[in-house]
């Protein structure tokens, strides 16, 4: 499974950063895809692209704030959930993900 979103705390620093590798992880461990774009204090990185988004079987969104361009992922599931969940329990939200996408 190929799995994008976009992490963004309210600060912008730590958080954002940190959660991104977590789930990066998380999905890499359970033998998926995974690209997250940061949306932090010096802007975003590690962009989506179109071609990332057209192959993506899922978005995380990992939020505390607005994030932009979520327009990106109309037809896409979206998985929008507050930053905490993905700080503290990565592996049991790509567990989940899985579950409901039908998808290992």
């Amino acid at each position: 499974m190929k799995i994008i979103g976009i992490t963004a705390c309210t600060a912008g620093i730590a958080h954002t950063y940190i959660v991104a590798e977590k789930i990066q992880q998380a999905a890499t461990e359970a033998g998926h895809e995974c690209k997250i774009e940061t949306q932090g204090t010096i802007g975003a990185q590690n962009e989506l692209t179109p071609e990332d988004i057209k192959e993506a079987d899922v978005v995380i969104l990992a939020h505390d704030i607005a994030v932009g361009g979520v327009e990106r992922f109309k037809g896409k599931p979206v998985v929008d959930i507050p930053i905490s969940v993905a700080m503290k329990s990565p592996k049991s939200l790509i567990a989940t993900i899985e579950k409901k996408l039908g998808k290992k």
